[in-house]
């Protein structure tokens, strides 16, 4: 029976001060996090599902009850989002990456400003995501509650996420209250665009 786990964070919970506070850190990964863990744990043995494939999960969700929907992608979500954070982060892209998003949004600023509006524009709970659609193409796309664009069930934008904001007010909103375009310039202050560039890489390879 798959059983998933809460993924231990490669920093402290204060590392990403100023931008990311500590208190917001401990309850949005120890408490939120770890529930979407024990919720998928649970529908997924109601399930007699086998898998600990998570990805193949996700790109069969349709097949799913909306508990194996909402808590999958909840830890899917969270653990990319953790991994992509760093208090020591590069802060620009490079390589292929790079020439990718100036060729489709023109340059990094006008990338970030189109990421800011899918967030700004995204009612209520979910996500802003940059992919690697199946065509080998980068897309920006935002998904309500725990969707992402691998899920079976997106009409357009499906790929692989390789960047994901969280615009749940329980990212955010103990240091930004109903602030989120704050919280979204702050993001690009701890984000590891290293990372970015790997799982770039990893999702090319995929599509081939």
């Amino acid at each position: 029976m798959s059983t998933f786990t809460l993924p231990q964070l490669p920093y402290a919970y204060d590392a990403l001060e100023p931008f990311i506070d500590q208190e917001t850190m401990n309850i949005h990964h120890q408490r939120h996090h770890q529930a979407y863990i024990d919720n998928l744990n649970a529908a997924l043995k109601a399930s007699d599902e086998t898998s600990d494939d998570l990805d193949s999960i996700l790109q069969r969700i349709s097949e799913y009850s909306p508990a194996v929907r909402n808590n999958g992608g909840g830890h899917f979500n969270h653990s990319l989002f953790w991994e992509t954070l760093s208090p020591q982060p590069k802060l620009n892209p490079e390589g292929k990456l790079a020439e990718a998003i100036n060729s489709t949004f023109g340059n990094l600023e006008n990338f970030k400003a189109e990421m800011k509006k899918a967030g700004l524009g995204q009612f209520g709970s979910g996500w802003v995501w940059l992919l690697v659609k199946f065509s080998g193409s980068l897309a920006i796309a935002s998904t309500p509650n725990q969707d992402n664009p691998m899920m079976d069930i997106q009409s357009v934008s499906r790929g692989f996420p390789i960047l994901g904001i969280d615009v749940w007010e329980h990212a955010y909103y103990l240091a930004y209250q109903n602030k989120r375009a704050d919280y979204l310039d702050s993001f690009w202050s701890v984000l590891d665009w290293s990372v970015i560039e790997r799982k770039y890489e990893e999702a090319l390879l995929k599509i081939k």
